[in-house]
C-alpha cells in the first residue's frame, strides 16, 4: 500500500476528529465521551434495543458496552433488563433522563453541523456531502445503484467532459495534454457550429451529476462518427456505456445515415468490448505515436 495514501487518510482522520471537536473531554459540551453519546443516540432510536444489536451497530468489545451501560445505568440514564423471549439475552432502553439527555446531544449537534453548513456556499454544501456518500460507499463496498439519465448537456456539462477526459486518460493510461487539447477541440467545434438535425451528444447523469457522455457528429452526409464515448469511473457496471452507444446509432439513423463509425485506441479494452456488442467492426489499424505513447490507432465501423 502506498505510503502515501496511508498518510493521506490519517490526516484526514486527525484534521475531521479535531474538526468535530470529539477529542473534548465532553462531547458538544456535555458531560459524555463520544462512545458514551453513541450509545445514547442508538438507544434513543426505539423503545428497547437488545444489547447484542447493540454491539454489532457499533462494533464494541462486549466487555467495555458492558462497563459503559453499567455506567450509564448508576447514572440515571439507562435502564437494563433481561429479555422475555430469552433470558440470557439482554436489552436496554433510556430512561426519562436518558432522553432527555439524547434530545439534548442531537439538537446540539444538529446545531454545530448546521453552523458547519451555513458558513459554505451551497455548491460547496452539495460538494462536501456528496464526498461523504462515496466515502461511505467506498468502505462500506455498497453496490453501484442502478439508475441513471441520458439528458441533453447543459451549462458546465461541455466543459466536464473536457476535464474528465484529460484527467481520466492521463491516470490510466499515462496520456500527456496532448489529449485532453484534442477533446477540447472536438468539443469546441461542437458547441460552436453543429446542426441539431445531424448531431447530438448526450450525458449520462447519476445522482444528479453528470458521470458519461458520447457525441455523435457528422463524417459526410452518409457517414456518421460515434465520439468521446467515456463512463466515469464511479458509475461503471450499470450499463451506462451500452445504453450510450445504442442512443448514438438510434439517433443516426434517424438522422438519416447508412453507416457509422468511430476511431478509438487498442490499449481501451472496455470500450472496444462494447463496441464489438454494439455490432461494430475493426476496419483498420496502423500505429502511431500521440499522447506521449506509442499506440495503435483503430478504426471501427457498421451499417445503419
Amino acid at each position: 500500500m502506498p505510503g502515501d495514501r496511508v498518510a493521506a487518510v490519517r490526516a484526514f482522520n486527525r484534521f475531521y476528529t479535531a474538526r468535530i471537536g470529539v477529542l473534548r473531554d465532553g462531547l458538544l459540551r456535555t458531560p459524555h465521551s463520544l462512545t458514551e453519546a453513541r450509545v445514547l443516540y442508538e438507544l434513543g432510536q426505539r423503545e428497547v434495543t437488545e444489547v447484542a444489536d447493540l454491539r454489532r451497530e457499533l462494533d464494541i468489545d462486549a466487555g467495555f458496552l458492558s462497563r459503559l451501560l453499567a455506567r450509564l445505568q448508576r447514572d440515571g440514564l439507562v435502564v437494563r433488563e433481561r429479555s422475555s423471549d430469552d433470558a440470557r439475552r439482554q436489552r436496554g432502553r433510556l430512561t426519562d433522563e436518558g432522553r432527555a439527555a439524547f434530545a439534548e446531544l442531537d439538537r446540539r449537534s444538529a446545531e454545530e453541523i448546521g453552523a458547519v453548513l451555513g458558513a459554505l456556499s451551497e455548491d460547496d454544501q452539495q460538494r462536501l456531502v456528496a464526498s461523504m456518500d462515496a466515502v461511505r460507499d467506498v468502505l462500506t463496498q455498497a453496490p453501484p445503484a442502478a439508475g441513471f439519465v441520458l439528458r441533453a448537456p447543459r451549462p458546465g456539462d461541455l466543459g466536464w467532459i473536457v476535464q474528465r477526459h484529460g484527467a481520466l486518460y492521463a491516470q490510466q493510461y499515462g496520456w500527456d495534454e496532448t489529449f485532453e487539447a484534442l477533446v477540447a477541440r472536438i468539443v469546441a467545434d461542437h458547441a460552436a457550429d453543429h446542426d441539431p438535425r445531424r448531431e447530438a451528444a448526450w450525458i449520462a447523469e447519476v445522482d444528479g451529476e453528470p458521470a458519461g457522455c458520447v457525441l455523435c457528429v457528422r463524417r459526410d452526409d452518409d457517414v456518421a462518427q460515434l465520439r468521446l464515448l467515456l463512463v466515469d469511473p464511479r458509475a461503471r457496471g450499470r450499463g451506462i456505456g451500452a445504453r450510450l452507444i445504442e442512443e448514438c446509432l438510434r439517433f443516426a439513423r434517424r438522422a438519416g445515415y447508412a453507416r457509422i463509425t468511430l476511431w478509438t485506441n487498442d490499449v481501451l479494452h472496455e470500450a472496444r468490448r462494447l463496441y464489438e456488442r454494439a455490432g461494430f467492426e475493426l476496419v483498420e489499424s496502423a500505429p502511431h505515436h500521440s499522447f506521449g505513447h506509442d499506440l495503435v490507432e483503430q478504426t471501427w465501423a457498421r451499417a445503419l
